[in-house]
């Protein structure tokens, strides 16, 4: 990903509708994005495509994912 691909990211996963998505989306492209394979990279833009509220019940737990490209980010970001 070049760099003005990951300032858009960046950019949108800022400025969600949710304070908590917002947070860990940022909190995990800052401290753990770049540690990403390319398959891994393009899992987390999926993610952050997501509704906020889809997104956040994923993060939070309180759903599952049965895809195991995005459930291997999401269990990053649970953790993060």
């Amino acid at each position: 990903m070049d760099r003005k691909d990951y300032e858009r990211l960046r950019w949108r996963c800022i400025r969600r509708g949710l304070l908590e998505v917002d947070i860990a989306l940022t909190r995990f492209l800052d401290e753990g994005f770049d540690k990403l394979d390319d398959e891994q990279q393009q899992a987390f833009v999926e993610l952050a495509d997501m509704e906020d509220h889809d997104l956040w019940h994923l993060i939070s737990g309180q759903a599952d994912i049965d895809d195991p490209r995005l459930s291997q980010i999401v269990n990053l970001l649970r953790k993060s």
